[in-house]
């Protein structure tokens, strides 16, 4: 049993939620209560899984990182569903110039993009929306992540059977005032509960105000 155990954990296919985190660099999220429950922020390295819909803010949620952690690098967006905004991305004061699209035709294309976009040194991130990936494909995209050191975000609307072996994986879900997150599983720490990130204070304009109770007097009517 021992050996089987050893072995598990070079490969890297065996979790220790009480193990040690494996790098104290990490890059702040721009989002307070994020950072604290990430202990510092998203890894320097390796593949933050997110699982979520499409449209509920997921991408809002990254551009303060993407913004701040670029060090002059490219963040590439491969198969992003729909079109992505200039003018939002502009908003957020991300500069155009250190964003690259890219949307090959077919999911294994889109794999080999993302692995050889992060081994190049010339990406500091590199998002992937693809739903079809097995454990082979995310031990390629982590090896190339530690090689590049970049940051690879897998966008998947559908959840898998088994666990894949990723750096973070988080479930994000929509809410009136944000975005509540459950963080599912992270190197060298247990799971946490949900949270909400309030984005009120971030985009006044997209979250739901809070509703105020109006009460109207009504005069009685007098007896007699």
């Amino acid at each position: 049993m021992y050996e089987l155990i050893e072995h598990l954990k070079k490969k890297q296919w065996l979790w220790q939620g009480s193990s040690e985190l494996q790098s104290k660099g990490v890059y702040p999220t721009g989002y307070e209560l994020l950072d604290e429950r990430l202990e510092g922020g998203f890894p320097h390295h390796g593949v933050v899984e997110l699982h979520s819909s499409s449209g509920i803010g997921e991408l809002r949620l990254l551009c303060p990182h993407l913004k701040s952690n670029h060090k002059g690098r490219l963040s590439v967006f491969i198969q992003p569903p729909g079109n992505l905004s200039a003018q939002h991305l502009i908003a957020q004061g991300i500069d155009l110039n250190h964003i690259l699209l890219l949307y090959p035709k077919t999911c294994k294309e889109a794999l080999w993009a993302t692995e050889q976009c992060l081994k190049s040194g010339a990406c500091s991130n590199v998002l992937l929306w693809q739903n079809q990936l097995e454990v082979h494909h995310v031990r390629r995209l982590q090896v190339a992540s530690e090689t590049g050191t970049s940051l690879s975000f897998l966008f998947k609307e559908s959840s898998t059977l088994f666990s894949l072996p990723v750096s973070l994986s988080m479930t994000l879900a929509p809410h009136a005032h944000g975005l509540e997150i459950t963080i599912t599983k992270r190197k060298g720490s247990w799971s946490h509960s949900s949270f909400l990130i309030d984005m009120r204070t971030y985009w006044p304009d997209i979250a739901e105000k809070e509703r105020q109770n109006v009460v109207l007097p009504f005069r009685r009517r007098k007896q007699g």
